[in-house]
């Protein structure tokens, strides 16, 4: 794995809080992150919509680079990888409409984003005394569980809880983005041993 690899996969969590975190403060009033969602900083209703339209580009651009940079993970783990951040690009081609307009496609890459990160670990898991502890089989599959859970989270949220659905979908997002970070870490520390 080439030393960039930790660098994108760093870079994702830190663009992505970093984006919302200033979208938030460039909205006129209070945003409440808690029950607005990350999409709505990026849509058609945000003061500075290309605040976290930026940041979604760059968070995506990172997961790729990422999955492409983890050649020991097993091919399906990155390619699936890789199609979150296909799918973080889509959200951020895709941003939702004025207030009271649908927004099917949206919502569909939305669910394409974090269904691919959430299930890329369950595909990523290699057997062997050398293997880096992230991708052992009981670590990638319990870290594939986790993180299908944080996303079911946000996913019952945006259907019974609108109360919390900001920040259900900010603790997944940020589980989602930080395990590549611990992939990579682990990865690239067998590789300096060797």
């Amino acid at each position: 794995m080439p030393t960039w690899g930790l660098i994108t996969a760093a870079a994702a969590p830190i663009l992505l809080v970093a984006g919302w975190t200033i979208a938030a403060r460039a909205q006129p009033g209070d945003f409440d992150s808690t029950t607005q969602t990350i999409s709505a900083l990026a849509g058609a209703d945000a003061t500075h919509p290309w605040v976290m339209t930026s940041a979604l580009v760059a968070v995506g651009v990172s997961q790729i680079g990422t999955a492409i940079a983890l050649r020991p993970v097993p091919r399906a783990g990155r390619i699936v990888l890789a199609a979150g951040g296909v799918f973080t690009l889509l959200v951020a081609a895709n941003p939702l409409p004025p207030a009271g307009q649908s927004a099917p496609v949206h919502g569909i890459v939305a669910a394409g984003s974090f269904a691919a990160l959430a299930i890329w670990p369950l595909a990523s898991w290699t057997r062997g005394t050398v293997s880096p502890w992230t991708l052992r089989p009981a670590v990638a599959l319990t870290a594939g569980t986790a993180l299908v859970m944080a996303t079911g989270w946000f996913f019952a949220s945006v259907l019974t809880d609108a109360q919390k659905v900001g920040l259900a979908e900010r603790s997944a997002a940020v589980v989602l983005n930080l395990w590549p970070l611990a992939v990579a870490t682990s990865v690239w520390r067998v590789q300096r041993r060797r």
